[in-house]
Parts: structure tokens; C-alpha cells; sequence
């Protein structure tokens, strides 16, 4: 016959089995999003993110957490907030631009980091090689300021006439915003075209750079890489079309907002790669030993905007779109 305290003993031990049995549980890894823009601009990255994620058995809310960082295209703020994850000992984390990873290696040398980016993350002095990483940083590149000058080369292979081009920067993202200048203008030279560099730093700035382009006359522009440019690719291309100046930058979403042209990497195929590479972290492989993927480069075109500037794509140009917007 069981005695009253032993029976309350036993009772006790059998509320305390889930209890134990919870706290083995291992805890859910926790992936750090440093982004550029905000929630609204950002979606598509995410949404992404996701998909690369899914494809490797990791859903957000079942067995992965993401915790988002946003400073809403002010660069300034990335230190502090890599900082703010590095506390929050996030498992790995995953920066959507140049400044971004910057920030994110200066913060720890610990953390994985898998970047998405649009320079040559060698030059950039993350990675010491795209085959050997090297350190704690991997990712994806789309080399979009590497192929600045080709997209120079498309334009003016669609409007030969033009003499002036101008080149859209962001002046407060040096790390593509110098490399770029440079290459365009040593492009332009070859081609015996003029450049003109204008800059934007917030979308304020944009109907100042779409003055500037019709006092200049000039016959097209070029928008370099940049997180506030890709959050605006509907804005942009409506001032574009406003002001019928016959344009070329490197996201798919700028054509499909109504943009003419677009020449560079999938953003969204490289941020599920992307995924893909962070879920194989937490599976336990190292950033060391990931090398940096390649992303896809598409041509795209649109020819209800092509019509509406009056221009007729030559054979050889639609001949290499991989994809026609009518």
C-alpha cells in the first residue's frame, strides 16, 4: 500500500516528465534579416527567402524563426543593427546589399552571413575567393555593377542616335557607386558616348534627376545597382515612361512596372539560393566551405514601352531576350 507522501512524491515526478522532455527540446535556430529598405520594399526578398527555405525543409514558425532588422534605405544604420543581431545570437545571417554584409562582418567574425549581392564580393573584401570563401561570409552575386558596361552597350544598340547617357548612382553606397562610375565611363569612351553620373540618395530625389536628364537632352540612362532603386522600380519606371527617356537597369521588376529594359541577375532566384544556402548552415555546414554561387542574368524587354517611345528592337537584341513583356 502506497503511503500519502510517497504517492504525492510520485505525483510530482510525473508533472515534472514534460517538463524535462520541453526542455531537451533543441531551441528553434533563429536567421537574422538585415535588410535595406522596409517590410513593403523588402517583400519580394522575403518572400523569396521563404521559397529557397521551403525547398530545404525549413518553414518560418514550424522549425525556423526570422527576425527582421530594417533601416529603411538610411546606410548609416546597418552597424547598429548587425550589432543589435550579433546580441541577439541569431544562428545565421542574411544581408540583402553590400553595406549590409560589411556591416554584418564587422560585427562578428562567428556568425555565418550568406549575402546577396550585385558587386564582386572579392573586390569587395568579403570573401577571399568565390570558389574559397574563406572566414564566416558566403552568398550569392549577381555581378550587376560588373555588367554596367554591357548594359551600356544594349542601350546604345537600341538608340544608336543618342550621344549623352546618363548614369544613376546612389552616392551614399560607394562600394557600387565608384566601381560603377568608373566602368561606365571608361564604356562610354569606347563607344564615343558622353556620361553623365547624377545621384539619388531617397526617392526626393528623383524628379530633380528626371530635370536634370531633360535639360541635358539626354537620349537615355542607365540605373546602376542599388536597394533604394530596386524598392522603386515602379516609381522609376513611370518617371521613365513620363518622361520618355528610353531606360535600362538590371532587375526584372522595373520591365514588368513598365520599364523598357533590363539586363542582370534574377534577385528573386538569387535570394531563394540564398535560402537554400542558409538552410544548409543550420544542417551544419560552414560558410568556409560554400562556395559563392553565380545568379542567373536575364535580358528583358518591353515592348508596349518600346512602342510607345517610338523605337523598334533590332532582330540580334530580341533574339537574346530571354523574356518579352507585350
Amino acid at each position: 500500500m502506497i503511503r500519502r507522501r510517497e504517492f504525492i512524491m510520485m505525483l510530482g515526478s510525473a508533472a515534472a516528465w514534460p517538463l524535462a522532455a520541453n526542455a531537451q527540446q533543441p531551441a528553434m535556430p533563429v536567421i537574422g534579416f538585415l535588410g535595406q529598405g522596409s517590410p513593403e520594399t523588402d517583400a519580394d526578398l522575403v518572400g523569396a527567402l521563404r521559397k529557397g527555405l521551403k525547398e530545404a525543409g525549413f518553414v518560418e514558425g514550424q522549425n525556423v524563426a526570422i527576425e527582421f532588422r530594417w533601416p529603411n534605405n538610411h546606410y548609416e544604420q546597418l552597424p547598429a543593427l548587425a550589432t543589435d543581431l550579433v546580441h541577439r545570437r541569431v544562428n545565421v545571417i542574411a544581408a540583402t546589399s553590400t553595406p549590409a554584409a560589411l556591416a554584418a562582418k564587422a560585427a562578428t567574425g562567428a556568425i555565418p552571413i550568406v549575402f546577396v549581392l550585385g558587386v564582386d564580393p572579392v573586390e569587395a573584401g568579403l570573401v577571399a575567393s568565390l570558389n574559397r570563401p574563406g572566414g564566416n561570409v558566403t552568398g550569392v552575386t549577381n555581378s550587376n555593377v560588373e555588367l554596367g558596361p554591357k548594359r551600356l552597350e544594349l542601350l546604345h544598340e537600341l538608340v544608336p542616335a543618342a550621344t549623352t547617357i546618363g548614369l544613376l548612382v546612389n552616392q551614399t553606397n560607394p562600394a557600387i557607386a565608384e566601381p560603377l562610375t568608373r566602368d561606365m565611363q571608361a564604356a562610354a569612351r569606347t563607344l564615343g558616348l558622353q556620361i553623365y553620373v547624377l545621384h539619388a540618395s531617397s526617392e526626393r530625389d528623383f524628379d530633380a534627376v528626371f530635370s536634370t536628364l531633360s535639360e541635358l537632352r539626354a537620349g537615355g540612362l542607365v540605373i546602376g545597382p542599388d536597394a533604394l532603386f530596386i524598392s522603386r522600380s515602379k516609381q522609376l519606371a513611370e518617371l521613365t515612361v513620363r518622361h520618355a527617356v528610353p531606360t535600362i537597369t538590371q532587375f526584372r521588376e522595373f520591365v514588368v512596372a513598365g520599364g523598357l529594359m533590363s539586363y542582370g541577375g534574377n534577385i528573386k532566384d538569387s535570394w531563394r539560393l540564398a535560402g537554400i544556402n542558409i538552410a544548409r548552415i543550420l544542417k551544419g555546414e560552414k560558410p568556409v566551405d560554400l562556395p559563392v554561387q553565380q545568379g542567373k542574368v536575364e535580358l528583358i524587354i518591353n515592348m508596349k514601352t518600346a512602342k510607345a517611345f517610338g523605337l523598334t528592337f533590332p532582330i540580334t537584341l530580341l533574339g537574346r531576350a530571354d523574356e518579352v513583356i507585350e
